[in-house]
């Protein structure tokens, strides 16, 4: 008998430790942000701050990530047969205080969707990709096994980018540190 896996979704994670001498000031350039525009933004985080800026990656602090972060969108978008797709990084700041999650959401209409992390304390909660199959959530079978439902989590840590198609559903578990989780989330936007 011949087996067939249809239907696979890919995400992409890189170890972008060559930025890690940045980290330090981009964390510090956050929490200035914050500090100057402290109401946080809303969208589908609770407990703790994310930015109105929507072009976080278009600070000049920021150029080397933005950069890292362009050529990773057009590696995956080559993977997937979109190497020709121009597209436009949206940015915002995702930052958890002690409880602060993010919940079940996608990002519709993008390319691409990912994040990349800043700061990550002992107890930084997991990013959890929803398994995509709508009715695999019924089946009897469970765990990461072939006809299973198994949603994936991921465990974050500083210096990682993690790319997803946009449609995947996904959120964050809760926060359990007293020092702040900071990601920045983008999404690869078609160009207009």
């Amino acid at each position: 008998m011949r087996s067939f896996d249809f239907f696979p979704t890919r995400i992409w994670q890189a170890r972008l430790d060559a930025l890690a001498p940045h980290l330090e000031s981009w964390v510090r350039e956050v929490l200035a942000m914050r500090a100057a525009a402290p109401k946080p933004a809303g969208r589908t985080n609770r407990q703790g701050w994310n930015s109105e800026d929507m072009a976080v990656l278009e600070r000049p602090a920021f150029a080397p990530l933005r950069a890292a972060i362009e050529l990773a969108c057009a590696t995956a978008l080559k993977e997937m047969g979109q190497s020709e797709r121009s597209f436009e990084l949206q940015s915002w700041i995702n930052l958890h205080d002690r409880g602060g999650f993010n919940f079940l959401h996608q990002h519709e209409g993008s390319l691409l969707s990912g994040g990349f992390y800043l700061a990550v304390p002992a107890g930084s909660g997991a990013l959890v990709f929803r398994d995509p199959r709508a009715g695999v959530i019924h089946a009897s079978v469970k765990g990461a096994v072939p006809n299973g439902h198994a949603d994936i989590h991921l465990a974050p840590s500083a210096a990682l980018l993690v790319l997803f198609p946009c449609w995947l559903e996904h959120y964050v578990e809760p926060h359990e540190a007293d020092e702040p989780r900071i990601m920045i989330a983008f999404n690869a936007n078609p160009k207009t």
